[in-house]
């Protein structure tokens, strides 16, 4: 079986999506081989100025587990119209490609729809003899027109658009629109403008003006017709609303249980996770999805390798039921740290409560794999993901664990998604993210961005300042707000405006936020009085953001509001991102 996954692409300076391009060149250069080097070039140059062309232009890619392009497509939107074009689709010739195609275009049908577009319009080469003088290429015509049916899309009939341009040319094409499903009626009026900004913007250099007048001027049917269903018995078997990625991936960590400390005063247990799921199911909202494995690579990448095999080590000598706490917190000298185990504990950590047993490895282990799942199916072209799991991880920093984190969840998740383009992080959870401050202090590409308690008062007390702004080429690509210890829902919501607006001014590619419940009114770690509505209120403001957002579950430890805070976080998130994509 051939698996691989589909990512949209709207950077082309990146080394990843550079090699990505590549490929897709060469696709194109098999499947249309008279097609010049300017045109590839023009692609490059939509994808980098879409106000020059008036329209945005996103290419999805089909990839396997080595970064293998299977297939891609070339889709424009035009906002003022609001409508896609297609203007590429082809896979990679060979047995490898089945299913590529389909999948490919049902992924546009979905890119389609978020956008709230009245459906997708393409040019199809003609299935009649009569318009197509080479008859070899009628029955790859047909085919292709025959895969646009299965999704109800087909050929505008009663206009002047398969008219040639060019007396001596061949084959002009018809003009297709699918409706995603929607039984849409398209007027005249608009018709005619959607013709008109398809010559115009597609063909500035080719279709002269008098062409583009006597094409609209064929519209005449109000409202413009379909050509009836050619190929298909029955009509489009595919179900529209299946299609659209509405609901939110939910990855739980299936071995967070697993680490449980039963010892009075312990804060960080399993009942957290049953807590929020308890609440976060009466929203309908949510489609629970099976985590995935990946390389050990993606956490060394980001943690050093030395500390990760400490902590795998470690973990797998305890015996059952044993923990053990740093306790000994050597000077590190990285040529000589200390041999015994437990001294080496505080070596690698930066408090005395976070407690090392045979279970804390599997249960950060699997994690990580959560928020990478979550990762990859953002790649994949959901709006948004939830990676529901514990430990936390945005304490832990490159070289140390502690506060309850072993490995950093969404640290490990930004390195990965910054192979495709500029990412941000924002730690919403009571206390600062270090971790986070301290792995990308000195990277431009991710903007790593906290609300949390002054270190003054608050954990980790060392590092969450307001004059730590990154250095280097990261210097101003980090952002505190270290706040006062009694606040207010209304307070706290100015200062997440000023954050949202900062973010916005970085343009990320994809947000990662770390979603901390402990700044909710009574939490055992925190100081703050946030209540429900203050919540709701919280993700209302996220939910107006327009990039793709990966949620990583970090703190939150009052446990008898714990997943009401989350249920009303996720209303106030769905119901501005629903709105806004309408």
């Amino acid at each position: 079986m051939n698996i691989f996954k589909i990512r949209k692409i709207t950077d082309s300076y990146l080394p990843s999506n550079k090699h990505a391009l590549d490929q897709v060149f060469a696709i194109m250069s098999i499947h249309f081989p008279s097609l010049k080097e300017e045109k590839i070039n023009e692609v490059l140059e939509q994808m980098k100025n879409p106000l020059k062309y008036k329209f945005s232009s996103s290419l999805f890619v089909a990839e396997d587990g080595r970064s293998n392009v299977k297939g891609f497509a070339l889709m424009f939107y035009m906002p003022d119209r609001n409508f896609c074009y297609l203007d590429y689709i082809a896979v990679k010739p060979g047995r490898i490609s089945s299913g590529v195609g389909g999948a490919i275009y049902e992924r546009l049908r979905e890119e389609a729809q978020m956008l709230k577009s009245i459906g997708i319009f393409m040019e199809c080469l003609p299935d009649d003899e009569n318009l197509c003088k080479e008859k070899s290429d009628l029955k790859q015509n047909r085919a292709r027109l025959a895969f646009y049916e299965r999704y109800g899309a087909r050929p505008l009939t009663g206009t002047k658009y398969e008219t040639l341009v060019d007396p001596n040319d061949d084959c002009p094409p018809y003009l297709v629109f699918d409706d995603l499903g929607n039984d849409i009626r398209l007027p005249a009026v608009l018709t005619k403008k959607i013709i008109k900004t398809i010559l115009e913007r597609k063909y500035p250099d080719y279709c002269p003006e008098n062409y583009v007048k006597m094409v609209i001027g064929s519209v005449k049917d109000d409202p413009v017709q379909l050509r009836e269903f050619k190929y298909l018995v029955k009509e489009r078997p595919i179900d529209k609303k299946d299609a659209v990625k509405n609901l939110i991936p939910l990855i739980i960590n299936d071995k967070h249980d697993i680490h449980h400390i039963q010892e009075r005063g312990y804060v960080e247990s399993p009942v957290r996770i049953h807590s929020i799921l308890k609440e976060l199911t009466k929203l309908e909202a949510f489609k629970i999805k099976p985590s995935r494995g990946f390389p050990d690579k993606h956490i060394t990448d980001v943690h050093n390798p030395k500390y990760f095999n400490y902590f795998k080590n470690v973990c797998d000598k305890f015996p059952e039921g044993k923990s053990i706490y740093p306790y000994v917190f050597p000077v590190r000298n990285a040529t000589r740290p200390p041999h015994d185990l437990s001294v080496l504990a505080g070596y690698y950590c930066i408090d005395t409560f976070t407690p090392l047993n045979k279970n804390a490895f599997l249960a950060a282990h699997s994690g990580v794999n959560c928020a990478l799942t979550g990762a990859e199916l953002i790649l994949e072209g959901y709006h948004s993901a939830y990676a529901l799991v514990r430990p936390p991880g945005h304490h832990a920093e490159r070289d140390v664990f502690g506060g309850f984190c072993y490995f950093n969840n969404a640290s490990i998740a930004a390195n990965f998604l910054s192979k495709y383009g500029k990412v941000c992080i924002l730690d919403i959870d009571y206390h600062h993210g270090n971790g986070h401050q301290q792995i990308f202090y000195s990277r431009e590409d991710v903007f790593t961005v906290s609300i949390h308690g002054n270190p003054s008062f608050a954990y980790p007390y060392f590092t969450g300042f307001a004059d730590e702004k990154g250095e280097g080429k990261g210097s101003g690509y980090n952002l505190n707000y270290p706040l006062k210890e009694a606040l207010s829902g209304e307070e706290y919501l100015g200062v997440l405006k000023k954050a949202i607006r900062n973010i916005v001014a970085f343009k990320p590619d994809y947000l990662i936020i770390s979603l901390g419940f402990d700044i909710a009114k009574g939490d055992p770690t925190g100081t703050w009085s946030l209540k429900a509505p203050d919540f709701k209120n919280n993700g209302m403001e996220l939910g107006r953001l327009n990039f793709p957002i990966l949620f990583i579950q970090e703190g939150g430890y009052k446990n008898r509001t714990l997943g009401i805070s989350a249920r009303n976080f996720f209303e106030g998130f769905l119901l501005t991102r629903t709105a806004k994509r309408k």
